[in-house]
């Protein structure tokens, strides 16, 4: 039996969209060096990768860069989404100014790192998506928090509690449902109901789509 047939196969896979080659390459065989992800595709362009999601089995992760030739990445986002919504993206730029975050996170991005991190803490970032974090530098979510001050006190909340609330909270921050129970010390299962509970009154299936919801409406 071939056992490493097996073990590349249960592999999450990876696109990259990025069009500086060196170092989408460097990433990609970086990420080819983990045990639990590998990279399928590197496309220096939106349309190409759009075009063989179209026909191709998706990626469970799509990386993304903003700056790129003909549509940029917040586009390429909003159109991956409509054509496989289950595909995670995670931007992956050297812009990191609130208005590009703002647009990344409305247009259905699960994450948001930056060039400047190194290759390693990249990958190590992705990984924290499999205990169901969220891929984001600390200096974004910063200033993530940062649009929240800005804005007013919606009129509605959806009901949810104050408890929920401060689950939202260090959900838009990038923590797993494991470190928020470590953090408010409770178990994972109480951090788990919470989040079902959230989902459900804000009437949304995956954290991005909860993040985009806080930011748009202003619910924090």
């Amino acid at each position: 039996m071939d056992t490493s047939a097996s073990s590349s196969s249960e592999k999450r896979t990876v696109w990259i969209v990025e069009d500086d080659e060196r170092f989408g390459n460097n990433l990609a065989h970086l990420i080819n060096l983990s045990d639990v992800f590998a990279c399928e595709r590197v496309f220096h362009a939106c349309e190409p990768a759009l075009a063989n999601l179209e026909t191709d089995i998706p990626p469970d992760i799509l990386l993304m860069d903003i700056g790129l030739p003909g549509m940029n990445g917040i586009e390429g986002v909003r159109r991956v989404k409509a054509i496989a919504p289950a595909v995670e993206v995670v931007i992956l730029t050297v812009f990191e100014d609130t208005d590009n975050i703002f647009q990344a996170i409305g247009a259905g991005a699960s994450g948001y790192l930056l060039k400047a991190s190194s290759l390693e803490t990249i990958v190590d970032a992705l990984k924290s998506m499999l205990e169901g974090g969220a891929p984001i530098n600390p200096q974004i979510a910063r200033k993530v928090l940062e649009l929240f001050s800005r804005f007013s006190a919606p009129p509605s909340d959806y009901g949810l509690t104050s408890r929920e609330k401060e689950v939202l909270g260090l959900l838009v921050e990038g923590l797993g449902k494991k470190q928020i129970a470590d953090r408010l010390f409770v178990s994972f299962n109480t951090i788990d109901k919470h989040v079902r509970n959230i989902y459900g009154k804000l009437q949304v299936q995956t954290r991005g789509s909860a993040v985009a919801k806080v930011l748009k409406e202003r619910l924090l």
